[in-house]
């Protein structure tokens, strides 16, 4: 079903182009989403935004982890000289908190990727009334957001880049 609207898609930009080919004045304009996505500063304001927001989660995971790592090696070398009952007590320990490492560390996941969804959802909806408003100013007839190829000549995120930082 993708194909068939990608190629609907690509069949109606090219028949509209086509149409305008002998209007001189028909322009077309790129915009490559992921550059405004690394290169904008709101982009790499919102990074660092999640960054200080889940830093210290992160930290405290990888510190668990650690100890936990640490805490299989030691039983791996002691477990020949403990007594079954503590060697089932330690590996009955370990394996509750590899649980609780694992479910800390999902919900740590979890909680990173809906903040990033809605920084990322801000981004886009930001970069999306820049580019109307440039396209609108310098009288673009279509913008595209993603195209399997784009002359370079149509490439207008630098500009979008450029007004959303200034917006900023």
């Amino acid at each position: 079903m993708k194909s068939f609207s990608s190629k609907f898609l690509l069949a109606a930009v090219m028949a509209l182009a086509a149409s305008a080919a002998g209007a001189q004045d028909f322009k077309i304009g790129v915009v490559v989403i992921d550059r405004i996505f690394r290169e904008a500063n709101s982009a790499k304001a919102a990074q660092a935004k999640l960054e200080q927001e889940f830093g210290k989660r992160e930290k405290d995971i990888a510190a668990l982890e650690t100890q936990l790592k640490s805490a299989a090696d030691k039983f791996d070398r002691e477990a020949p000289t403990l007594s079954e009952s503590q060697r089932v007590a330690r590996q009955k320990q370990l394996v509750e908190q590899e649980r609780e490492f694992q479910r800390k560390r999902r919900e740590f996941q979890e909680d990173l990727n809906a903040r990033k969804s809605e920084e990322l959802q801000q981004l886009i909806e930001r970069a999306n009334k820049v580019v109307k408003t440039v396209a609108e100013a310098e009288k673009y007839d279509l913008i595209l957001q993603e195209a399997v190829y784009a002359n370079p000549k149509h490439d207008i995120t630098d500009k979008v880049i450029r007004a959303l930082n200034a917006a900023r």
